[in-house]
């Protein structure tokens, strides 16, 4: 049973991320799945409910994951590694969908969507988003302190702006689909610029 909930996540996730939430009807989830829709109902009570645990599932719960595994001592390298970490992770997952023309700008279009329509996953996603900046603040106080970077640089600001590293790659840059090796590159650039000479 467990097994089936899984397939309908992954199934409609990719039907999701091809044409877009509000593009797809139970109509054409059904045929996707080949499910009756009393068998999709017994999973999710409507579509809304399927759509936001696809999000929480490949976009939420692993961002989440990530976040939680980075510890007080954090430095900037490792924050870099868990940020790369929870984009791969969203690669692979999102990889394993039968079309692979799904790239970041159905992924961004998506999470546009369900922060638009859902104001739950909203603010899960803003919970999230403060976590980051909080633990880029982190690592670059612990960073600071052991004398890496420079201590004439704003903590704060400088956090927001390796937030926005990641919130403002632009995929089409990447090479091949889902290709974040730019978007790590920004992060190990930015870094370089704050350590001291």
């Amino acid at each position: 049973m467990k097994d089936r909930k899984e397939y309908i996540i992954r199934k409609a996730m990719e039907l999701y991320a091809l044409r877009g939430y509000q593009n797809v009807s139970i109509s054409d989830l059904q045929i996707a799945l080949d499910m009756g829709r009393g068998t999709l109902y017994y999973y999710f009570p409507d579509q809304d409910a399927l759509f936001q645990t696809c999000m929480e599932r490949y976009f939420l719960i692993p961002k989440q994951r990530a976040l939680s595994a980075v510890s007080d001592d954090v430095t900037i390298e490792r924050m870099i590694d868990a940020m790369m970490a929870y984009l791969n992770s969203l690669k692979e997952a999102l990889m394993t969908f039968d079309n692979k023309s799904i790239n970041t700008s159905n992924v961004n279009n998506l999470m546009f969507t369900a922060y638009s329509l859902f104001p739950s996953l909203h603010r899960q996603a803003q919970r999230l988003a403060l976590k980051e900046v909080e633990l880029w603040r982190k690592a670059l106080y612990n960073d600071q302190r052991a004398g890496f970077i420079r201590r004439d640089i704003d903590r704060e600001q400088v956090a927001l702006m390796f937030a926005h590293i990641k919130n403002s790659y632009d995929s089409g840059l990447g090479r091949t689909q889902m290709d974040f090796s730019l978007l790590e590159k920004s992060y190990r650039e930015f870094h370089k610029i704050l350590k001291n000479a």
